[in-house]
C-alpha cells in the first residue's frame, strides 16, 4: 500500500494505540500478580489482564513496524 509523500497511514496510529494501551493493562496485570486485589473474581488464577496486554503489545508492535513512515517494501 503506498502512501503519497506527506501522508501517514492510519495502521500506524492504531499500532501506536494498542502498543500504549497494552503497556498499561500488562502493567497493571503484573501488579496484580504481586499484590493480590483484595476482592477476587472466579478466574483470576488465569491473569487474563496480563496475557491481553501482551496481546496488545505484540499486535501494536506489529502494526506499528509494517505501517511506520517512511518505511519501503
Amino acid at each position: 500500500m503506498q502512501e503519497p509523500h506527506g501522508r501517514i497511514s492510519i495502521w500506524f496510529f492504531i499500532g501506536i494505540l494498542l502498543f500504549a494501551y497494552g503497556i498499561l493493562i500488562t502493567g497493571v496485570g503484573v501488579y496484580e500478580i504481586f499484590v493480590p486485589p483484595v476482592h477476587k473474581v472466579v478466574l483470576q488464577s488465569l491473569h487474563a489482564n496480563a496475557w491481553w496486554g501482551i496481546l496488545l503489545l505484540v499486535m501494536g508492535a506489529f502494526y506499528s513496524f509494517r505501517y511506520a513512515p517512511g518505511r519501503h517494501k
